[in-house]
């Protein structure tokens, strides 16, 4: 869903902290600046620099999703509470967090659907709620539902009156080429399979050019295949350049896919990086011939040493593994604190 079909929200506070891939940054009550950290396009979790590869150079784009200090109340229940959060242009960032931890409440925030009760938001610049975010927003709910006996080509057609979108058939054939569905494009939605509706649904909310993209839980109900397709349909959005704050459960999901991950817990941010930031080293596991051997204090670079001592001392080895922590032990240290 993009275009004007989404009320203003509001906000008006100073900048507070703010979760990127830098870490948590401080700010004052002067206008808006993005901050260093959000130079370039991203520092992917996937294809992470090495060391030497060339940094990118700063820009003064505005972040594509810009929240500060934003906070939600409603009575004495808090959602959101001082949570502060940067969407670089063509960034993947993985919102994830319990039921109830305030997902749903910024995602409805940065839509203009729900008005902070403090602090600012903000798409491309502008106010979120506003004409102008609203028209670089697209948004797909987790729970949506196309008329069955609209065709793919017909639902595209009723979004892009929706949003004002003038660019017709072209825009038509283009955004359905680009989800896989060109030769689908007449089938009625009652026809599809859940892939394929999935998949239409990231088309509609396409419509109008977006350069945000909201996602919530876009492969919860599909097949491993489905997921497969929405991983790479998102890596071609990456190519675009379109910006995806991507709500889910699915942690392995976002741990594949996304460049960042924001963590939420009671309505505050938790913990937030690279997937291989919020990870860490869990030793070595050799199998050889007399069983298996742990090495918990190694590391990656210390693999061939390990090899070559063993080899020397007349062990037979069968495998090595380098043991890291996976994103879903991050997420239960950040929800679940000891």
């Amino acid at each position: 869903m993009s275009g004007g079909d989404l009320r203003p929200g509001s906000g008006g506070a100073p900048e507070d902290r703010i979760a990127t891939g830098a870490g948590i940054h401080g700010g004052g009550s002067k206008p808006f600046e993005p901050p260093v950290a959000l130079a370039g396009v991203r520092a992917s979790g996937h294809d992470t620099p090495a060391d030497g590869d060339p940094v990118p150079e700063p820009t003064s784009q505005p972040p594509a999703f810009f929240a500060s200090g934003l906070c939600k109340r409603y009575g004495s229940v808090v959602a959101l509470d001082d949570v502060g959060l940067a969407v670089a242009p063509g960034e993947l960032v993985g919102l994830v967090g319990p039921n109830g931890a305030g997902k749903s409440t910024l995602v409805k925030i940065a839509c203009g659907l729900v008005r902070a009760t403090a602090g600012t938001a903000s798409v491309c610049g502008s106010p979120a709620g506003s004409r102008a975010a609203r028209q670089q927003l697209g948004y797909l709910a987790e729970l949506f539902r196309f008329p069955g006996w609209s065709t793919a080509s017909e639902v595209l057609a009723l979004h892009q009156r929706l949003s004002g979108s003038p660019r017709g058939q072209g825009e038509r054939d283009e955004l359905l080429a680009l989800v896989g569905l060109s030769d689908v494009a007449e089938r009625r939605v009652e026809r599809m399979s859940k892939g394929m509706q999935q998949r239409l649904g990231i088309a509609q909310a396409l419509v109008g050019d977006p350069k945000l993209l909201l996602l919530d839980e876009p492969t919860s109900a599909l097949d491993p295949a489905g997921r497969l397709a929405i991983r790479a349909l998102l890596q071609q959005l990456r190519l675009r350049g379109i910006a995806v704050l991507l709500n889910s459960h699915l942690l392995g999901e976002v741990e594949h896919v996304c460049d960042r991950v924001v963590i939420l817990s009671g309505g505050k941010v938790a913990a937030h990086g690279r997937p291989d930031e919020l990870t860490r080293a869990g030793g070595v596991e050799i199998q050889t011939g007399a069983g298996l051997r742990r090495f918990p204090d190694a590391r990656r670079k210390d693999v061939p040493g390990l090899v070559a001592r063993l080899v020397r001392d007349g062990v037979e080895v069968y495998e090595v593994a380098v043991i890291r922590s996976t994103l879903e032990d991050a997420y239960l240290q950040a929800v679940e604190p000891e």
